[in-house]
């Protein structure tokens, strides 16, 4: 085997991973009810999905431009994608937009408490 086939190997392998998580993802959109599942099944999936893809994209292709533009792809969003999910996960609590019933512990409703009593204020 030459290089040039286990490198189209190997890129459809990371090609048909990223496949398969982005369809998990959608999967657990469409399966989950709650805000708080949905939010879990589509960024842990998305992240991961896209460090195949980048990877793919850094054996396609290796040069030090691209591992550089991939190492910053993966890191931002490694960085942005868990504070997105956060920030929708607050307004979902916020908003009353999720079952109650279904969580082990609430650490945030005695911090939400006064400061929905502080929004209804204004």
């Amino acid at each position: 085997m030459s290089g040039d086939v286990i490198r189209d190997v190997f890129t459809a392998v990371l090609v048909l991973l990223s496949a398969f998580l982005c369809f998990a993802a959608g999967v657990g959109l469409i399966r989950f009810r709650d805000v708080l599942s949905r939010l879990h099944s589509s960024t842990k999936p998305q992240i991961l999905g896209l460090m195949a893809i980048v990877a793919d994209v850094v054996v396609a292709n290796p040069s030090v431009a691209t591992i550089t533009l991939a190492l910053a792809i993966v890191f931002f969003q490694s960085l942005t994608a868990p504070i997105a999910a956060h920030m929708l996960g607050r307004a979902a609590f916020r908003t009353d937009h999720f079952r109650r019933d279904i969580l082990v512990v609430d650490e945030v409703s005695p911090l939400s408490g006064s400061s929905r009593s502080h929004s209804s204020d204004e």
